[in-house]
């Protein structure tokens, strides 16, 4: 089949791996590229191996450009809904970067436009094609564990807020739960078999700031980083989340937070069986009365970054050469801001969130 021809907007950091990705595809071709700043789009380009690319620094008059069939979204939180929307009525497909918005109103208009397109909208959950995932999957796919009825995840960085956009909140929309713990909540859910959610119980604390302070230890900045800059979104968050089926889901995530390091785990509980996807994968089960750890032989135990990109890439074009459908549908999105908001609703009012 003839390749994608394909265009990035947004060329920020967590671009370079959709770049990468369409690179080391053989059915991709990268020919444009958008960004506010026409030299680093440029510079971009010419790094994964596309210097023929055009060069937008409006993703409108992109969007007008005939010969292009998909699009990767990269760009701020704010951003990634009316880019989606404006994608997908120009007949583009679309693989957007999480969260997919910041509302559940936009999270819903997406979904419309995408419906009404008949084109692929796909939601950059990438830790669904992480090697540990997919072999979990298969796992409880076949009832190894048996009902999934609790699981519990953490994503906690001691000192971790990339500041520019990811700490103003007009944005980003939040802080570490829309940017990290959008990740724990939404493995979770998907391997739980993506179950309605009913009610969301959530804190926000809002204690430490940036920390600009701190010395003699590096975190992520991001390209836009100043640490004089007010901060405006939350340190840490945490929740439980219930689901109609009566499973439930316990969460916590930091971008700072006195602790004595960075921490990482998911884990879900069956009543055949449990598992630990994160900070390696594990499976517990029982065999002749006998309480069993399980460690899969598999290249990547934990998540690979490189390799989990790469799959979300590949998937997304196998999507729009019409081979197979997006494990990541824009309705995953709508129930993902449900939960996202939720937490940040309740948070604020003190109160329960409950949807009928």
């Amino acid at each position: 089949m003839s390749k994608i021809k394909v265009a990035v907007i947004g060329t920020g950091s967590i671009s370079e791996m959709h770049f990468n990705g369409y690179k080391n595809n053989s059915e991709a071709e990268i020919i444009a590229v958008c960004d506010l700043n026409a030299e680093r789009a440029k510079e971009k380009a010419v790094k994964y191996e596309a210097p023929d690319a055009i060069v937008y620094t409006d993703y409108h008059e992109l969007l007008q450009n005939p010969d292009i069939d998909a699009v990767s979204i990269c760009t701020w939180n704010n951003s990634h809904a009316p880019i989606a929307i404006a994608a997908l009525e120009a007949g583009k497909h679309v693989l957007v970067e999480k969260p997919l918005c910041m509302t559940v109103e936009e999270a819903l208009a997406v979904q419309e436009a995408q419906k009404k397109s008949g084109k692929t909208l796909q939601i950059g959950y990438v830790r669904r094609y992480g090697t540990n995932t997919r072999v979990l999957k298969k796992f409880i796919d076949e009832g190894e564990l048996g009902e999934i009825y609790y699981a519990k995840a953490s994503c906690i960085r001691r000192l971790g807020n990339p500041g520019g956009w990811f700490s103003d909140k007009e944005r980003s929309g939040g802080g570490p739960l829309i940017d990290i713990g959008v990740h724990v909540i939404d493995l979770c859910w998907y391997l739980m078999g993506k179950p309605k959610v009913k009610s969301v119980s959530g804190n926000a604390y809002y204690k430490l700031g940036n920390r600009n302070h701190i010395e003699h230890l590096d975190f992520y900045k991001a390209a836009d980083y100043d640490g004089g800059k007010v901060n405006t979104v939350e340190d840490m968050a945490n929740a439980l989340i219930r689901f109609e089926n009566g499973a439930s889901l316990a969460v916590d995530c930091s971008f700072s937070l006195h602790v004595q390091k960075d921490d990482m785990y998911v884990k879900l509980f069956g009543d055949k069986g449990g598992a630990e996807v994160e900070p390696e994968l594990k499976i517990i089960g029982e065999k002749h009365n006998t309480i069993l750890n399980m460690t899969p032989q598999i290249d990547h135990l934990t998540f690979d970054f490189n390799n989990g990109f790469q799959g979300e890439v590949d998937h997304f074009i196998d999507c729009v050469q019409g081979r197979t459908e997006t494990i990541c549908p824009a309705e995953d999105g709508v129930e993902m801001m449900k939960i996202l908001c939720g937490i940040y609703e309740s948070s604020t009012k003190g109160t329960e969130v409950v949807y009928s």
